[in-house]
């Protein structure tokens, strides 16, 4: 089992730049697909990102493309979402999750395929 905790969020002006940390215990994240979503206030929970277990490919919802972009550091069993140009649409709450099968990137993109979720970070963007 894997714990995961989100970090980085905050207020930035439209045009600006975070960076999300996703900081995993219990297992080592480079065994884990590790994923990016985020929801909005009345919207369904997004794909925004994911980085695969063991090659680390890397896959974007087609929002974020061009301007995010997700990373791994296995010596500090983290995960990073650098965001730039944000926009005010991506505020929202985003989430890390893990899932450590050998799945496509098809599935890739869909919450039901990741198993466990950290508790979320608020990030609010200002036109």
């Amino acid at each position: 089992q894997v714990q995961l905790v989100e970090s980085g969020g905050g207020l930035v002006q439209a045009g600006g730049s975070l960076r999300l940390s996703c900081a995993a215990s219990g297992r080592a994240v480079s065994n884990y697909n590790m994923g990016w979503f985020r929801q909005a206030p009345g919207k369904e929970r997004e794909f925004v990102a994911t980085i695969t277990r063991i090659v680390g490919g890397t896959y974007y919802g087609d929002s974020v493309a061009g301007r995010f972009t997700v990373s791994r550091d296995n010596a500090k069993n983290t995960v990073y979402l650098q965001m730039n140009s944000l926009k005010p649409e991506d505020t929202a709450v985003y989430y890390c999750a893990a899932d450590g099968s050998v799945v496509g990137s098809t599935r890739l993109r869909r919450r039901e395929t990741y198993d466990y979720w950290g508790q979320g970070t608020q990030v609010t963007v200002s036109s």
